[in-house]
């Protein structure tokens, strides 16, 4: 087999050290947090090195790593902050109506406690993280061959994360924003909107407000929406339900709005085997409850909507102390799952320290 010139031959590489921080972690591997999941990845590496894997797919699984490294480690500190990612053309103005929207939206929800997400490049990403500020702002920038350096706002900022690939920075615009406010833009933010839709509708991400936002008598949404309407739910190719999903409006303050009324009651879900678990600020009533279950019964697949106490699988759970509702949702219907949400939200009555912080998880 000929030799690579570009791969370091085995005499070359120093595994001594590595050899040490392994014996060293495996040592500690049974008293850690989270032992098995480390020893599962690394597992999985030992059989892939095993594996008849070219180069190229070994550069990958390091980049993509190392973007993953760098975000964890970012965002790990504002874990119990909500935070918005906010998407939208690069190539709009500072001198347009959608940039001063776009930075009056990023200041209305970071005067409420949020932070804000953005990609880090100009246009709509520059709006948000100048009407953030730095102080309340993530950038997740990429390197392209036009318009993505990183813009003055986030620039410098050790909260300005690069990544390599575009699958992983989507990772965690997705996994770390609690909402989405999107406005106008190219092939990008329709690609992000889609993409959002299309893991809440299916279930794959756990429900967050999503709000399309254009300026004042824009119809760019509107005309997104007749298409919506026109060839999709006509045709049947989506639930009828699933314009519940978004919310399009050219107001900030109903899209702020939109957003912290989210978090009103509801606070997070997340599955224990077939059960879908709803976290809740505050406790319903057994009247709220019975509504519930008059109103969404369709969504079932047995039994009732119920009040529960933590499961034992959610010993270990942040939100332990909250209370909350358990029921056998048929995974389905993520449209009448948002529309249960918000009807917890108005027949809940938090109190008003709570009430005055939906930013907080």
């Amino acid at each position: 087999m000929p030799v690579d010139p570009s791969q370091p031959s085995p005499s070359m590489l120093n595994v001594e050290p590595l050899r040490s921080t392994l014996n060293e972690l495996l040592d500690h591997l049974p008293n850690m947090q989270h032992g098995a999941l480390i020893a599962q990845a690394l597992n999985l590496i030992i059989r892939m090195s095993g594996d008849e894997i070219d180069r190229l797919d070994w550069k990958i699984l390091n980049a993509s790593l190392q973007d993953m490294e760098r975000a964890f480690t970012v965002f790990y500190p504002y874990r119990h902050v909500r935070k918005i990612a906010i998407f939208g053309s690069a190539r709009i103005k500072p001198n347009t109506e959608e940039y001063q929207l776009a930075k009056e939206f990023a200041q209305c929800v970071t005067q409420q406690g949020y932070m804000v997400i953005t990609g880090a490049g100009g246009g709509i990403m520059e709006a948000g993280n100048e009407g953030a500020g730095a102080e309340k702002s993530f950038g997740l920038n990429i390197q392209l061959p036009f318009e993505q350096g990183a813009n003055q706002f986030i620039q410098g900022d050790p909260k300005l994360i690069p990544f390599k690939y575009f699958f992983t920075r989507k990772v965690f615009f997705l996994k770390e924003s609690d909402a989405l406010a999107l406005f106008p833009g190219g092939f990008g933010t329709q690609d992000e909107a889609f993409e959002c839709l299309t893991l809440t509708q299916t279930g794959k991400s756990a429900p967050v407000p999503l709000v399309l936002v254009d300026k004042p008598g824009g119809k760019y949404w509107d005309d997104w929406a007749e298409y919506i309407n026109r060839q999709l739910l006509k045709r049947g190719l989506i639930s009828a339900d699933d314009p519940s999903l978004f919310t399009i409006t050219d107001d900030i303050d109903v899209a702020c709005a939109a957003i912290s009324n989210f978090y009103q009651v509801y606070h997070s879900s997340r599955y224990v085997g077939s059960q879908l678990v709803l976290r809740l600020k505050t406790e319903l009533s057994d009247a709220a409850v019975e509504e519930l279950n008059d109103r969404f019964k369709e969504i079932l697949v047995t039994g009732r909507i119920e009040k529960t106490k933590p499961l034992p699988q959610e010993a270990k759970d942040e939100t332990y102390a909250l209370p909350r509702l358990m029921m056998n949702f048929n995974q389905r219907d993520l449209g009448k799952l948002y529309q249960l949400i918000a009807a917890i939200n108005m027949l809940g009555n938090p109190p008003p320290e709570i009430s005055a912080h939906p930013e907080r998880k």
